[in-house]
């Protein structure tokens, strides 16, 4: 402890940030998505054709390797942002007052969720693109924004156990429509090893069909839509807190853009300003999916007696 509060005065500036901080985090991990995305649509993907370096010379790109050099460097460079943001974040919790070991612990994994990030990603560096590499490098995505989601709303939040909001019937349709949108998320990743945009022209696709894949896609998110409207209307029916009303049609709202975009991308062939845009869009209705999670439950605070149970011993002062 003394040596944590030696560095105090350091991590005061950004506790005081924290919660901004923490938001910076969770929209740089959606945005990763994003250029994620522009890799693979540009045929980026090898512009750097090894890992950790650009080149076997070099660490940057070079002029040589042109713009697709360039585009797949810049996407490297992005993991830099996200490890000062979560070293930030990291300081922030440990200036945090009242200090609290659940942000802490939050922040530790969403700053070593990172690196893990950046070795999965190079390794479909190395194994050419493959597209189950390539898928899961973007499922990794999915577990770093939960993380740092759950890092964000839990500033907010008390230390105690979750207390439920509503009914446990719609706590139970909560879950369900959850595991539902994780599963569209999941077999999109599949439906795009399966289309043409591989990030590199070589790059060897999963073998599966596209159009049945594609389907089977569409029916979850059939579901998907239907599980969320019904919990819209489950929520208004329970007179749940307006929190959680507005979160389920928040997600309503997104999944259908979502849907629009992703009907219109398959039945255009594919156009790569609409593919980046249902990358997007996956990012975001995963996010929308967690704040309706959120909404369900409370954490309230501690009490002074509670949380002094669960702290650790206070070393003893010297008398003066």
């Amino acid at each position: 402890m003394p040596r944590v509060k030696f560095f105090e005065p350091l991590f005061r500036p950004f506790a005081a940030w924290l919660r901004p901080l923490a938001l910076a985090s969770l929209v740089a991990n959606v945005a990763l998505i994003v250029t994620g995305a522009a890799v693979r649509l540009t045929d980026s993907g090898l512009g750097c054709p090894t890992w950790p370096r650009c080149t076997d010379e070099s660490y940057t790109t070079t002029a040589a390797m042109g713009v697709h050099g360039v585009i797949e460097f810049g996407n490297r460079l992005l993991t830099f942002v996200l490890v000062g943001l979560a070293v930030a974040c990291f300081f922030g919790a440990l200036g945090h007052k009242p200090r609290r070991r659940s942000l802490i612990w939050l922040s530790v994994a969403v700053g070593f969720g990172i690196p893990m990030q950046g070795v999965v990603g190079g390794i479909t560096v190395l194994t050419h693109l493959n597209p189950w590499v390539v898928g899961l490098h973007f499922l990794l995505s999915i577990a770093l924004i939960t993380v740092a989601y759950a890092f964000w709303r839990r500033i907010d939040e008390g230390d105690g156990a979750p207390a439920p909001l509503v009914p446990a019937p719609i706590r139970a349709l909560g879950l369900l429509t959850t595991l539902a949108s994780l599963s569209v998320v999941a077999v999109g990743v599949i439906v795009t090893g399966s289309g043409p945009h591989s990030g590199d022209r070589g790059a060897k696709r999963n073998g599966l069909d596209p159009a049945a894949i594609s389907q089977v896609h569409a029916d979850l998110v059939f579901l998907l839509v239907g599980l969320s409207v019904a919990l819209w209307f489950a929520l208004r029916a329970v007179q749940a807190p307006p929190a959680a009303v507005r979160a389920a049609l928040t997600l309503v709202v997104v999944e259908l853009a979502q849907g629009l975009i992703g009907f219109v991308q398959y039945f255009t062939h594919l156009p790569v300003i609409l593919v980046a845009a249902h990358m997007l869009g996956a990012g975001l209705v995963w996010t929308a999916t967690l704040a309706v999670l959120w909404s369900l439950r409370e954490r309230p605070v501690l009490s002074p007696t509670a949380a002094a149970t669960t702290a650790p011993a206070q070393e003893p002062v010297p008398a003066a």
